[in-house]
């Protein structure tokens, strides 16, 4: 099991920024697919941002695609999600996780085997 610990969330209003930050116990970055995943109240956990094992390959969500960035530190074991242009949309709870292995393509929550206890985000109109 890898200990994922978020931080860097908060309450911004519309148009905002911040960088939700994740940082990964003693594994190395380059086995593990990652994740940022998203659950607002009464919705079901989806994904956000997707880097891939190699750090080569990145998957956006249609909702977050030009505003958002997933970025890692292999130095730090640190997983990254810059969201810029907050909408009130955005607002829910955010959790990084992890699967080895490849993504292969996978987003759903459940393929997912390591995850933070999560980070809030809310966004004021």
């Amino acid at each position: 099991q890898v200990l994922l610990v978020e931080s860097g969330g908060g309450s911004v209003q519309a148009g905002g920024s911040l960088r939700l930050s994740c940082a990964a116990s003693e594994f190395t970055y380059s086995t593990y697919c990652l994740g940022w995943f998203r659950q607002a109240p009464g919705t079901e956990r989806v994904v956000v941002a997707r880097l891939s094992n190699t750090g080569s390959a990145r998957y956006y969500a249609d909702s977050v695609k030009g505003r958002f960035t997933i970025s890692r530190d292999n130095a730090k074991n640190t997983l990254y999600l810059q969201m810029n242009s907050l909408k009130p949309e955005d607002t829910a709870m955010y959790y990084c996780a992890a699967k080895s292995g490849a993504c292969a393509g996978y987003t759903s929550p459940a393929k997912y085997n390591n995850w933070g206890q999560g980070t809030q985000v809310t966004v004021s109109s």
